[in-house]
Parts: C-alpha cells; sequence; structure tokens
C-alpha cells in the first residue's frame, strides 16, 4: 500500500494521448502545464515517453540528476516558483541518447514503477504525457494510474483525416478502458507567419473538429503552430516566459480554463 502515499496529494490526473507520434504531444502536454500554472495552478509533468524523451530538453532541465528520497524518486523543478515539477524517463537514462531498448514486460514493470515511485508532493494537477498509439507501454500508464481516478484523457490530433483515423482508434480504445475523454484538441491547426502574424492552414483544418463532433465528445480547441515559440525551445530561450507572448497561448488558455471549469463542476 505504501504506494499509495505517492499520489494521494494529487487533486487532478491529466492523461495526454494521441493516436501516433508526431502530432505534438509533448508539446501540448508542456503548453497546458504551463497554461494551468498561469492559473495558479500548482503542476507535475509525468514523462513516460519510452522513444522520445523530449520534455526535459524543453525546459533545459536535460542534465539535471534525479534524486531518491525516502518515498521514491524526486522530481525536478522547472522553474524558479517551483510551480512545476517534471519526473521523465530521460532523467534515468545513463546518456541523453541512449534508447529504450527492452523488450514489452521490462517496460511495463518500469512504467508501472514510474508511476507508483514518483514523490510529487501537493500538486492540484498531474499531467501525464503517455507513449503514442495504443501500444503495450500505453494500456501498461492507463492500468496504473487507474486506482488513483484520472480525471480523463485529452486527445491530441493534427487537422488531416489520416490522424484522425488514429484518434478514433485511441477514443474506442479509452471507452474499452473506461477512461474518460475530456476532449480532442487539434495541434498544428495553422502555421502562424513570424513575420506579419497571419495564419495559414498548412494542412487542412477542422478535422479534430468535426471527430469530436462525430464521437460525441468536446472539442476543446485548435492550436497553431508558432515558430516563434518552437524556436524558443530549440535555441534554449526561456520558453516559460515566452510561451505567453505566443500565438498559441489565447488557445491553450482557453483550453485550460475549460479543463478547470470542468473540475470545479466535478467537485461542487
Amino acid at each position: 500500500l505504501e504506494s499509495k502515499s505517492n499520489l494521494a496529494g494529487v487533486r487532478h490526473i491529466l492523461l495526454v494521448l494521441s493516436g501516433k507520434g508526431g502530432v505534438g504531444k509533448s508539446t501540448i502536454s508542456t503548453e497546458l502545464a504551463l497554461s494551468l500554472r498561469h492559473s495558479g495552478k500548482k503542476v507535475g509533468i509525468l514523462d513516460v515517453d519510452l522513444c522520445g524523451p523530449s520534455i526535459p530538453r524543453m525546459f533545459r532541465v536535460q542534465d539535471n540528476d534525479v534524486h531518491q528520497c525516502d518515498s521514491g524518486w524526486v522530481p525536478v523543478f522547472v522553474d524558479q516558483d517551483k510551480s512545476i515539477s517534471l519526473m521523465s524517463i530521460g532523467f534515468l537514462l545513463e546518456k541523453p541518447d541512449d534508447a529504450v531498448v527492452w523488450r514489452g514486460p521490462k517496460k511495463n514493470a518500469l512504467i508501472k514503477q514510474f508511476v507508483a515511485d514518483v514523490a510529487w508532493g501537493d500538486l492540484d494537477f498531474l499531467i501525464v504525457d503517455t507513449p503514442p498509439g495504443t501500444s503495450d507501454e500505453h494500456i501498461s500508464t492507463v492500468e496504473a494510474l487507474r486506482p488513483y481516478k484520472p480525471l480523463g484523457a485529452i486527445l491530441v490530433t493534427t487537422p488531416q483525416a489520416v490522424s484522425v483515423g488514429d484518434v478514433r482508434r485511441e477514443l474506442t480504445f479509452c471507452k474499452k478502458t473506461g477512461l474518460r475523454v475530456l476532449g480532442i484538441v487539434e495541434n498544428m491547426s495553422g502555421f502562424v507567419c513570424p513575420h506579419c502574424s497571419e495564419c495559414t492552414n498548412i494542412f487542412s483544418k477542422g478535422g479534430g473538429e468535426e471527430l469530436a463532433k462525430h464521437a460525441g465528445v468536446p472539442f476543446l480547441g485548435c492550436v497553431p503552430l508558432d515558430p516563434q515559440l518552437s524556436q524558443s525551445l530549440e535555441e534554449g530561450r526561456d520558453f516559460i516566459q515566452e510561451f505567453p507572448k505566443s500565438s498559441a497561448f489565447p488557445a491553450l488558455a482557453h483550453i485550460a480554463q475549460q479543463i478547470l471549469d470542468g473540475t470545479s463542476q466535478r467537485s461542487s
């Protein structure tokens, strides 16, 4: 029963899922964490993406060592105010470029341990960045979190129909595992020109919204691609400071607000 204690101080667990890789799920997880922090919430990010743990690099904490305390791993704080804490599989790899090449059972054991063994302390939200698809690791993550009654899942898609098909499978997965779908986010929903700020739909638009309507789940909003924000990530500039100035911010603030409204309705 030891494991109960580490998530006992976490009020809401959110899973960020996607039907396939490359839809910007880690970016959405990170930006969602920042948006919730802007609303004055204390947030943790659990990066369970074994294939490419990219979140530590976004926050420039990839070289941090993770320490252990009596109750498990101590997460890394990514900001001065210590309002966002992060635990990533990336911290446990010997070298940042080590690929995780383990067979299923070992991965699944790691995920279970990972979910139970991080000493989060008190958090308003824990955002779990899951491996893409409905893979084995994906199922393990959901299973390991089930006893803690997650608030639900946010599904990330890009506007094209192909990606939308992957999300449809993801919706079926959520239904089967009894995971509530909080809504769908359409990411990369247009490109904001760094020079004139005009938004161009490179792919197409509306796939996510269409799907949400079809599946009867909420559509949380469209998040544009902001090259300036991506650049700040690439160059290791202060992403935390630059995020509120980005064109993605209003969309994400709106998504965060819907999640906050949802939690206040449920607790009242």
